[in-house]
């Protein structure tokens, strides 16, 4: 019988061939590191360098934008061009050290970007944010035909760029209340044309974005796709809906596809939402891959809640789901993998973060902001501060994004 870390340690070839050295993958999460306009610094190249160095299978980037004109935050890196080539190709190479894999999450935000960074945000349809949401989020723009063929044709551009840069593979955001995520959501998307309207014309946009990335990148490179299991909002996403997606995207050839869920709006992704049973097996999202399970034999990678070798073990072994995605533990120790690989459980564990505020502390931001602030501590060359405040990080937050905003609109009006 297999101990948990052989488990772990097993190799997993995709739908395409390519193969990925074990069953640990870092998820995406939002570095924020680039450059005020938008290009690869040194200590994103170094945080890689130290996740390949502690021994993950796979790496996902986090958040790379495919329009400098839509950013989620300031210092995405944006891919529309080969302008930075030869930077990207640092990354990757620094990525690749250690038989460890890295692919680029690409994303679009769609409405989800902060009030003011954009001149104006697109999205399926001119839907507000709940009214607690509004302060920090504009109203968008619904999106015209025009608007939607430029989108798709961006994710297609930036996927073949990705390929050429050197790296592993790629992945569509279509999770956490991004623009896939939009059109995808009933919610989010109330368009009465080809594009919404039913579940089948609501996912058109992920298929036709997956289409063109196929296109740019060929038959044998890798592409993946994260995808919400529900939005957690009432009028949302559903896991019926979910489901007819990963069997059309299945049937379509994605290569893998990562389960997580929730939105800015209700970040079950973080945990805040999740039901005792999910907590006690710690995969929040693992009873829904059982589901899929049953439908597709796309590999499956399930994010969220692990934190033991043995709750990773037990998941792996259940047939259920292939990857084990993990994200905040991966922040606070990133040599966490060689650990788990020898099957010794990791230094620390990951806490619910509070600031004392409760309005605050239900938003799914709080967990982005204060993990940001420890993956740029190890891109510059420190330790992560595992016990370091909440609330003096939100601080810090909303002091750095209300410059970055300000220097990202004085780039642009000078360019």
């Amino acid at each position: 019988m297999q101990t948990h870390a052989q488990r772990l340690a097993q190799s997993l070839t995709l739908p395409c061939g390519a193969v990925l050295p074990n069953r640990l993958a870092k998820s995406a999460m939002s570095e924020a590191m680039a450059t005020m306009d938008n290009r690869v610094t040194p200590e994103l190249i170094h945080l890689y360098d130290a996740w390949a160095k502690g021994g993950i299978g796979l790496s996902i980037t986090g958040n790379i934008m495919v329009d400098r004109r839509a950013l989620g935050e300031p210092g995405n890196v944006v891919i529309e061009d080969d302008r930075d080539l030869s930077q990207l190709k640092l990354w990757a190479q620094a990525g690749r050290r250690h038989n460890s894999a890295t692919w680029v999450q690409l994303n679009h935000p769609g409405k989800q970007s902060p009030r003011g960074l954009n001149k104006q945000n697109l999205s399926p349809s001119a839907v507000p944010f709940n009214p607690d949401m509004r302060a920090f989020f504009d109203t968008p723009k619904a999106m015209t035909e025009e608007d939607i063929q430029d989108v798709i044709a961006r994710f297609g551009r930036a996927a073949g760029i990705v390929k050429a840069a050197g790296f592993d593979g790629v992945q569509i955001h279509g999770a956490h209340g991004y623009l896939v995520s939009q059109f995808l959501s009933p919610k989010h998307n109330i368009r009465t044309d080809d594009w919404g309207g039913s579940p089948q014309k609501r996912r058109r946009f992920v298929l036709a974005v997956y289409e063109a990335m196929r296109a740019a990148v060929g038959p044998e490179f890798p592409i993946g796709i994260k995808l919400n299991s529900a939005d957690f909002q009432r009028g949302g996403f559903t896991e019926e809906e979910s489901l007819a997606t990963i069997e059309a995207l299945s049937a379509a050839g994605i290569d893998m596809i990562e389960i997580s869920g929730g939105t800015y709006e209700a970040p079950a992704m973080a945990g805040l939402r999740q039901k005792d049973s999910s907590k006690a097996r710690e995969a929040y999202f693992l009873e829904f891959a059982e589901k899929v399970r049953q439908q597709v034999s796309t590999p499956l990678m399930v994010t969220g809640g692990f934190r033991s070798l043995s709750g990773m073990g037990d998941a792996l072994a259940s047939g259920a789901m292939d990857l084990v995605g993990l994200a905040r533990p991966l922040a606070i120790e990133p040599d966490a993998p060689k650990r788990l690989l020898a099957g010794v459980e990791t230094r620390y564990r990951v806490k619910q973060l509070s600031t004392g505020i409760k309005p605050i502390d239900r938003m799914g931001l709080l967990e982005v902001v204060w993990y940001t602030r420890q993956l740029r501590r190890i891109g510059r060359g420190k330790l992560p501060k595992p016990n370091e405040s909440a609330l003096l990080a939100m601080l810090g937050y909303v002091s750095g994004n209300v410059r970055g905003t300000l220097r990202t609109r004085r780039l642009r009006a000078t360019a």
